[in-house]
């Protein structure tokens, strides 16, 4: 029975993010404690780490599904270590919260950064978070629609225009569209009789 299988490719996975999220730490010395708080401000008052909080059930579930596939036997004691194990995990929760704050520390000044704050903990800006994605949602369609019109519409105008050139190249006899310049059988002008 082999636990470790499956799960040295999560940890070689989990090796890599961790020395991918400790190189930053060097940047962590030239920002000031002050900017630092500034950041972790803006970053609760726009609920910039709220998507971020399914992380660990999920890779708690992907374990689950996976150990209990290999060692269907052994369902309880899985769900129940891996549970164990996950709770220990969680307060490792604040190294995102800290890798997010110097993330925002490095592209925002300290001033950029509290008046991101005070705005998103105004009732404007909370009332913006919550509507934000309707906005967003109704602002698509609207896109949409106007995409589909505007492009009827310039096919129909290029038609529309492409026809009119077209027409006005055309010759005017339609006799001189057949090879040869000949005719269709009709004479125009006199005849002459035997």
């Amino acid at each position: 029975m082999t636990f470790t299988t499956g799960l040295r490719r999560l940890a070689s996975a989990a090796a890599a993010a961790a020395f991918l999220l400790a190189a930053p730490h060097a940047f962590a010395q030239d920002i000031a404690e002050s900017h630092l708080k500034a950041a972790r401000a803006a970053v609760d008052a726009i609920n910039a780490t709220d998507d971020f909080d399914d992380i660990l059930p999920a890779i708690a579930k992907t374990i689950k599904s996976d150990l209990i596939q290999q060692n269907p036997d052994l369902q309880a004691l899985i769900l129940q270590t891996v549970d164990e194990q996950a709770i220990l995990m969680v307060p490792r929760r604040v190294d995102l919260e800290k890798e997010i704050a110097l993330a925002y520390a490095r592209s925002f000044s300290e001033a950029d950064l509290n008046t991101i704050a005070t705005f998103y903990n105004s009732e404007t800006g909370k009332k913006l978070l919550a509507n934000g994605p309707i906005v967003t949602r109704e602002t698509n369609k609207a896109v949409e629609i106007w995409e589909r019109g505007i492009a009827r519409d310039l096919a129909l105008a290029v038609g529309q225009k492409l026809e009119t050139i077209v027409g006005a190249m055309a010759p005017a006899d339609p006799a001189s569209l057949l090879p040869g310049g000949a005719t269709t059988g009709t004479t125009t002008g006199t005849s002459t009789s035997q």
